[in-house]
């Protein structure tokens, strides 16, 4: 067994008032057992929970341990800004001309920290790829759910696209698709040369194989919602799983990040059969489509629309100057270098 760091405690003369900033850092909030005047605070945050306890004894030199922040959602300059507002205070400037660096910061106690770039600034700076995330499995999932929640009263029962399915069948399948993908990394040592041992059947000849099906009598908002937990469950796993795991895929062996790619293709393109089944609009976003592209089809063209390339390289659409693909694959294998 080994241990789990639980929390990241910090001293502190007032516990409440400096959750309340770091709160703010992290779009989180305080504990509501906590109020002011207790000796301590509890900020839990993704990632980290933050503990602040009340000493008597101020604080002395430089930090020994510091926390370093990375952006998502917006720039490293607009991060510091809003840092600054918030009660933050300069304590160095190390960002360089070409955009790299950091800039090093001291909460309202002095605790310093420092502000880096974000992923998508960090790749935009290096000319590296966006990786695929567990934010984008969530992102593709909601997308799917919340379009079709509005055709709940549409026959699901038709063909869904090209398909020999109906569009019932195909999101039954999409939401097992998830699931396998999570499950597979479950395991302590996932098996590398067969899928976690589930039971894989048809409800019905010429249907899908799955291991898990919705309930019928839950109408189509229970079907959604199988779709929804199984996404769920293959982000959670995504999130928790060490990159240097390795686990089965038809296509070859992948890690976490590979099994959030093919979990993202399933849901955009199955989405899109069910959409022409039910005679619906369906465009996800071109970044988003864009960076699976980028890690399982490194050879698709990059002088088209990313969703239009996406369709293609999955067989489903046509791409001027290009013959039709009537079979394809994707390449899940682990990027070198």
């Amino acid at each position: 067994m080994t241990s789990l760091v639980q929390h990241i405690t910090i001293d502190c003369s007032d516990p409440y008032r400096l959750a309340l900033f770091w709160a703010g850092v992290l779009g989180s909030s305080v504990s509501g057992e906590d109020a002011p005047g207790d000796p301590e605070a509890l900020v839990e945050a993704p990632g980290a929970a933050l503990l602040f306890v009340m000493v008597p004894e101020p604080r002395h030199g430089k930090n020994r341990v510091h926390l370093d922040l990375r952006p998502e959602d917006r720039t490293r300059d607009a991060e510091v800004e809003r840092l600054l507002e918030l009660g933050a205070a300069l304590v160095a400037d190390h960002r360089k001309p070409n955009g790299r660096g950091w800039v090093t910061l001291a909460d309202p106690e002095g605790n310093e920290f420092c502000v880096e770039c974000g992923t998508a600034e960090r790749a935009l700076l290096t000319g590296a790829r966006l990786p695929v995330t567990a934010d984008d499995v969530d992102l593709a999932v909601r997308l799917v759910v919340d379009t079709f929640a509005a055709a709940a009263g549409r026959d699901w029962r038709v063909p869904a696209g090209g398909l020999a399915w109906d569009c019932w069948e195909t999101a039954e399948h999409l939401g097992d698709d998830l699931f396998a993908y999570a499950v597979q990394l479950g395991p302590r040592r996932p098996p590398q040369d067969r899928e976690v041992a589930f039971r894989y059947a048809p409800d019905r000849e010429g249907g899908p194989a799955n291991s898990v099906f919705a309930d019928p009598s839950a109408g189509v908002a229970g079907l959604l919602e199988t779709v929804e937990a199984s996404g769920a469950l293959l982000a959670a796993m995504v999130r928790t799983a060490s990159p240097d795991l390795r686990a089965h895929h038809v296509f070859g062996v992948s890690d976490p990040e590979g099994f959030a790619a093919m979990g993202v293709v399933e849901t955009l393109v199955h989405a899109y059969d069910i959409a022409r089944g039910l005679g619906l609009e369906w465009a996800p976003p071109g970044d988003l489509c864009g960076r699976v592209l980028a890690r399982l089809f490194p050879d698709a063209p990059d002088d088209a629309d990313r969703w239009t390339v996406l369709l293609w390289s999955t067989g489903r659409a046509d791409l001027p100057g290009r013959e039709r693909l009537t079979t394809w694959r994707w390449y899940g294998a682990p990027p070198t270098g």
